[in-house]
């Protein structure tokens, strides 16, 4: 039982605290779309960071699982819509009908996660990334040709349901789901897989039946992620699942350090909220607009130069694999020893 409470400890103290932030800032939309935003891309690096960090895999295939969590989520949620729950309120059903959404979006991205993961994960290194890039550029390119999914124009129509309440919730779940799979038993053999495969083969474990189900789990939250950024934008477009999506994740990942989630965590929100502090100070100098619309064009090669002086400067990342208690001030602050 006091393993159970502790488990629940961070929902019991992210639920008041999500909900007076929703209340409070209920007349703001700007903020609750990019905290929407944040929160969507911070889901998507905790769940790649299962495989590139903890896993020591190279997939740059993440937007393609976002796309079919995204679109199969939008699909079902509208066919959903038209019939409703009749013996439960407006609001209830609407959240009951977003819920069992996600949950089916979650649940395609992961049963491709999986058969993408079975055959290529006896793959390594730039072998096992071309597999995940081409998988994700078949998604984009099958649901630009679909007339279920709305074609080149994408998938429009999905009900508005995703709020900062849900969202956040969701990513304090992700993020609690992943700390757990790291110091879970299985998540030692993560860690070892990571650091000597073969070593952790000699020790008797079973390397590809374990990175097929990182892929799973990685391949369940990024469907996830996808579900809830088609239900807050709800129009679906397949130029929103490109490879520069993907690498935009494995930046996040690359970025905050390899195998932490906390590290993950930071540089997802950093790197999101970058380019709209750039418009913001662009817009200022400009006046009228003109060098904010460049914030677009300019902010790939930013990422690129980012990458390139981290890996110049820092190749472990941020936090390296360490957690941000585990170093630094934060260190003292908690009272960890090395």
């Amino acid at each position: 039982m006091p393993g159970i409470l502790r488990g629940l400890l961070p929902f019991a103290v992210a639920v008041p605290v999500l909900l007076a932030v929703q209340l409070l800032t209920a007349d703001a939309p700007f903020f609750v779309i990019l905290s929407l935003t944040v929160g969507v891309n911070v889901v998507l690096a905790v769940s790649l960071n299962i495989i590139n960090g903890m896993t020591g895999q190279f997939s740059i295939g993440h937007a393609g699982f976002m796309a079919v969590g995204a679109y199969i989520a939008g699909v079902v949620s509208k066919v959903l819509s038209e019939y409703g729950i009749a013996f439960l309120p407006e609001g209830v059903s609407d959240q009951l009908l977003y819920a069992i959404s996600l949950l089916v979006g979650a649940v395609a991205a992961a049963a491709f996660g999986f058969l993408v993961g079975l055959p290529s994960l006896r793959l390594k290194g730039d072998y096992l990334a071309i597999v995940t890039l081409g998988f994700g550029e078949i998604i984009r390119v099958v649901v630009q040709n679909t007339e279920l999914f709305g074609k080149a124009l994408g998938l429009s129509g999905v009900p508005q349901r995703t709020t900062f309440f849900s969202c956040w919730l969701l990513v304090v779940l992700v993020v609690v789901v992943a700390w757990r799979i790291r110091r879970s038993t299985h998540g030692r053999a993560l860690l070892a897989i990571r650091e000597d495969e073969i070593a952790a083969e000699a020790m008797g474990v079973n390397t590809t039946a374990y990175k097929v189900r990182a892929f799973v789990v990685a391949s369940f939250f990024a469907g996830l992620a996808g579900g809830v950024f088609a239900h807050y934008q709800s129009i679906v477009a397949p130029s929103s699942f490109t490879f520069v999506k993907s690498m935009e994740v494995v930046v996040m990942v690359v970025a905050g350090g390899l195998g932490s989630t906390t590290g993950a965590i930071v540089a997802a929100v950093f790197l999101t909220l970058l380019p709209e502090a750039l418009r913001s100070l662009f817009l200022q100098l400009s006046g009228d607009g003109t060098m904010a619309q460049m914030v677009e064009q300019i902010r790939m090669p930013i990422y690129g130069l980012l990458l390139v002086v981290i890996m110049l400067v820092r190749p472990q990342g941020l936090f390296g694999t360490r957690e941000l208690w585990e170093v630094g001030p934060f260190k003292r602050l908690f009272g960890e020893k090395r």
